[in-house]
């Protein structure tokens, strides 16, 4: 049986994932924030809207694992902003769909732009098959069980 004076939060694959995340976040951070005053939740649903035009809080709130009030104040933010629209369903009421305006498209367009370059500059130290092999297993770790 292990002690727990063997235990080194350090080593902990949740910890080292929540350090790398959050230290390789920092500066793409500070582009996003800067440029158009933009929080980590606006940023994020103005992703899945890029990448995927048309789609409900819900959706986003499922797809990006981001909490639904988190979506909620992002979508508020960014309707503001004008970013984004809201059409509501014609067969369901409770349902919006989202979708990022001319505006919101070019914002997401300038910030992919910055993310192409923010991770070929973050990963610039690693070789090819390093940068396969990191994307491989984190894959495998984000997937549901």
């Amino acid at each position: 049986m292990t002690s727990d004076l063997d235990f080194d939060i350090r080593q902990f694959i949740p910890y080292l994932l929540n350090q790398a995340a959050e230290e390789s976040s920092l500066a793409f951070q500070r582009i996003y924030k800067d440029r158009y005053g933009m929080l980590r939740g606006e940023w994020r649903v103005l992703f899945h809207l890029g990448i995927y035009e048309r789609m409900t809080a819900k959706d986003i709130t499922d797809r990006a694992r981001i909490h639904k009030t988190k979506v909620s104040r992002a979508v508020h933010k960014m309707q503001s902003k004008g970013y984004l629209t809201r059409v509501p369903d014609e067969n369901d009421r409770r349902k919006e769909w989202l979708e990022l305006t001319k505006l919101g498209r070019a914002v997401y367009e300038d910030l992919k732009r910055a993310a192409r370059d923010y991770d070929e500059a973050l990963l610039g130290a690693f070789s090819d098959s390093e940068i396969a092999g990191l994307k491989r297993l984190l894959g495998r770790l984000g997937r549901p069980t």
